[in-house]
């Protein structure tokens, strides 16, 4: 189907602004652009108690801030925010890791890894990668429960990494992980695919802008091959956990994403993939401006808390609740992707 009439509005009005592609931007002049949505998306709901901590060491030092939605977290979600590993901090999630911290009933790790060109790869790996070892080892501290399940989320930029951390932990076997939450995730470098080369899939994130960011991220075309900033080219899945995974209809990332499901689903891992039909990259993520926000967040929430109810032994009730949204955004569990709108 054609991009919904929210999405059509939104880009038009980018264009009476003149507001110019990422990749007619400097990343400064970009990541200001992405800070000024701040004001409109909002604040989310209030918190049981917020902690900032500093991890790294020297130059290599990022924030991580935790949002505990109540006395007694049932998981931990370590989420990693998109922005092509350029743009974005944790102020401009900090409202959906709120959102998903309440209606799950988790506490949610925000990760401000380093952003390119400033760092390059593999800065924002190194980065994700200790944050989740970190928040593993504050379970007792961030839950009130050492064994409570451990989750990695993100997307898009974000979703690469959470990928990525999430392929580490399994060839390394810890940390272990209950789910990972792939938001219409980077998952390759190919970008004359023809999901990057489709006129109707240049809306908020085009191909230049993709071009734009891997060069910021990796200008080194030969190392984007490797697993750690492609994971679709990872040979072996089999120890990958139950997936959670969104794409867009009109989004250059697309297809990589679901090519990701499909080799999951192939490796024997059990996955919940939607494709959210007339939307665009970033849908997700535009809180209060894009309507398909509220419903791509249900189907995460859902998937999320029907894990949680999985590793519950005590089989004890959530309170948590995924907000309210259309049965056309209900969840598709399998293990075969299911391409229909």
């Amino acid at each position: 189907m054609a991009i919904d009439a929210a999405s059509t509005a939104f880009l038009g009005q980018l264009a009476e602004q003149n507001t110019k592609p990422f990749h007619k931007m400097e990343p400064d002049e970009a990541r200001q652009f992405m800070a000024g949505l701040r004001e409109v998306i909002g604040s989310g709901p209030d918190m049981h108690r917020i902690e900032e901590t500093i991890l790294g060491q020297g130059a290599q030092r990022f924030r991580v801030r935790v949002l505990i939605p109540d006395a007694s977290p049932r998981g931990v979600i370590v989420y990693y925010h998109g922005g092509g590993w350029v743009l974005m901090s944790i102020d401009d999630h900090d409202t959906l890791g709120r959102c998903i911290a309440a209606e799950t009933g988790c506490s949610v790790v925000l990760v401000d890894y380093r952003l390119a060109p400033e760092h390059r790869y593999p800065a924002a790996v190194e980065d994700a990668w200790l944050a989740l070892n970190w928040a593993a080892a504050q379970r007792q501290a961030l839950t009130g429960a050492a064994d409570a399940p451990l989750i990695v989320a993100g997307d898009s930029a974000g979703g690469n990494l959470a990928a990525v951390v999430a392929q580490r932990a399994a060839r390394s076997g810890e940390p272990q992980l209950a789910q990972q939450v792939l938001i219409y995730p980077v998952t390759q470098p190919d970008l004359h695919a023809p999901g990057y080369l489709d006129p109707g899939n240049q809306g908020l994130l085009s191909q230049k802008d993709m071009q734009w960011f891997w060069d910021h991220y990796l200008p080194d075309r030969s190392r984007r091959q490797e697993t750690d900033a492609s994971p679709l080219l990872t040979g072996d899945l089999r120890r990958l956990p139950p997936t959670v995974l969104i794409t867009a209809e009109h989004d250059v990332l697309r297809d990589e994403g679901e090519a990701y499901a499909l080799k999951l689903s192939e490796a024997g891992v059990a996955v919940s993939w939607k494709r959210f039909a007339g939307q665009i990259h970033g849908f997700f993520t535009l809180l209060n401006i894009l309507p398909a926000s509220l419903s791509g967040r249900a189907f995460v929430v859902e998937q999320i808390i029907r894990q949680l109810q999985a590793n519950d032994s005590t089989s004890a009730p959530l309170m948590a609740q995924p907000p309210s949204a259309s049965a056309e955004h209900g969840a598709q569990s399998s293990r075969a992707a299911d391409r229909s709108n």
